[in-house]
């Protein structure tokens, strides 16, 4: 199972940071609101999206 979450969703639920070190995302580097994100099912686990 594969679970895609774009980076204002993770930002509405208080993930992003987490998503962004998942993905290697700094700081300094520019990303879009629609920006799409596919989470395995052990790191939508880790950020509580399922159980």
């Amino acid at each position: 199972m594969k679970i895609i979450i774009t980076q204002q969703e993770a930002v509405e639920k208080g993930v992003w940071t987490e998503v962004a070190k998942m993905f290697g995302v700094r700081e300094e580097d520019e990303t879009w609101p629609n920006e799409q994100y596919i989470l395995t099912e052990e790191q939508a686990r880790q950020l509580g999206f399922i159980s």
